[in-house]
């Protein structure tokens, strides 16, 4: 008997972050076309309307998205009263995030909700609250986790799982630890083929949160996700938190004018500028945390643009006791991430290989095509082009897996407890940050 799949009806709330318009990028099984957005007037929400214009109007493959907008002050009542949607899509400033969250499960919604999900202490206790409210009013609350859907997290989630390549994950020291995750990226980019443009208030970290709180969620995430898979991860019993530290990066006047379109910072961030008139964003971020007892640091850096032919980039290295698992993007790998797989202290080459080759044999049941080549690293995994469906393309994978749990009407048992002590890991490191503990 086939499975009758739940159609769903998608209502955007005060869509401020083109995060929101790529849930929609492109057309989603079983969700009707009609989308009903509750915003208040302004250039976010034209700036999201643009962004939904051009996927309908594109000549591949497009979209037909019809849209019903309610603007005016009382947007977040008029959704709550009306519900002509049973899954709620945020992605905007997140100041008032959590807020919206936990009125919308309160009211019988369904949330999906980009990252992050609560940029304090404050947000993260109304976070844990609209959990407990979502079980009770029977919906689910779900982060948008569009890494874990990048080919290089898949891979170093299967890898690890071979242990007669792996060997077991180090304890990790401060020179090096177990997992290392390091993430750099671009205050002025492309997106969906165009230039970005932000708004004012992305550079409020009042509004949109600093940086140790935002990106700093992916990569605390896949911590989790790639070494310990299925498994519930609790933030009183299994995380220890050591150091956090954030710092800025300096925006120019003229580069802030070519990110958001406007000539001036706004009023409310004048009194942040330094005697040149320049802003230190805190975008930046690191966090020392032990999870399960081993040694776990990520990073986030953000320039103001990449190089010629570059982007958004990643570095990371996973230790074992038997190989050492490396993603690498810089200009050498053409600025794709790519895998390498080096021996571990004490292993060589020639008692690695075997191992190697039999852990790719294994993997090509999950990647057909898969193979490896020695490099100056160790090995280079080639994982074929078919499989890096590109960034903007994951943001309706995990929403198609989100409408998945609706129709099981629960989420896998460890991702609730997991999303938790993943925003108690950022929103416990910025105080630690503002504090001075580094």
């Amino acid at each position: 008997m086939q499975k009758v799949l739940k159609p769903v009806h998608l209502m955007t709330l005060n869509p401020g972050h083109f995060h929101a318009a790529l849930v929609q990028k492109h057309p989603l099984d079983r969700v009707n076309n009609t989308v009903h957005i509750y915003s208040p007037e302004g250039p976010d929400l034209e700036l999201h309307m643009q962004k939904i214009e051009g996927f309908n109007t594109r000549k591949e493959n497009p979209t037909n998205w019809q849209t019903k907008i309610y603007s005016a002050a009382d947007y977040l009542q008029r959704m709550l009263n009306e519900q002509p949607g049973n899954v709620m899509v945020t992605a905007g400033n997140n100041r008032l995030k959590a807020s919206y969250i936990l009125q919308s499960v309160n009211n019988g919604i369904h949330v999906l909700s980009d990252k992050p999900m609560a940029i304090d202490t404050r947000g993260w206790q109304m976070l844990v609250e609209a959990f407990d409210q979502a079980e009770k009013n029977n919906v689910l609350l779900y982060d948008i986790m569009t890494e874990r859907h990048e080919v290089t997290s898949r891979v170093l989630r299967a890898l690890m799982q071979k242990s007669e390549l792996f060997g077991e994950l180090v304890t990790g020291t401060p020179e090096k630890p177990a997992i290392y995750k390091e993430s750099i990226h671009h205050l002025y980019k492309n997106v969906a083929g165009s230039p970005l443009r932000r708004p004012l208030w992305y550079f409020d970290v009042d509004q949109q949160g600093d940086g140790i709180v935002d990106v700093t969620v992916h990569l605390v995430d896949l911590s989790m996700w790639i070494a310990f898979p299925d498994q519930i991860v609790r933030h009183k019993e299994d995380v220890r938190m050591l150091d956090a530290r954030r710092w800025p990066t300096m925006v120019t006047r003229k580069q802030f004018e070519r990110i958001t379109g406007e000539p001036e910072f706004p009023d409310y961030l004048s009194g942040q500028l330094d005697d040149e008139g320049v802003l230190p964003y805190y975008c930046n971020g690191e966090i020392d945390y032990f999870l399960n007892s081993h040694l776990v640091r990520v990073k986030v850096i953000w320039d103001y643009e990449a190089k010629p032919g570059g982007g958004d980039s990643q570095f990371t290295i996973i230790r074992g006791s038997g190989a050492n698992l490396v993603v690498r993007q810089g200009e050498e790998q053409g600025f794709r991430a790519t895998v390498y797989v080096e021996p571990a202290d004490g292993v060589t080459a020639g008692d690695m290989e075997p191992a190697l080759a039999g852990a790719i044999e294994r993997l090509q049941q999950q990647f057909p095509g898969a193979g490896y080549e020695e490099s100056q690293y160790g090995w280079k995994l080639q994982i074929p082009e078919k499989f890096h469906y590109g960034h903007e393309a994951h943001f309706g994978m995990v929403a198609q897996t989100f409408f998945g749990y609706l129709d099981e009407g629960k989420l896998p048992e460890w991702e609730i407890p997991n999303m938790i002590t993943k925003y108690y890991i950022t929103t416990h490191a910025l105080e630690m940050a503002l504090e001075g503990k580094e």
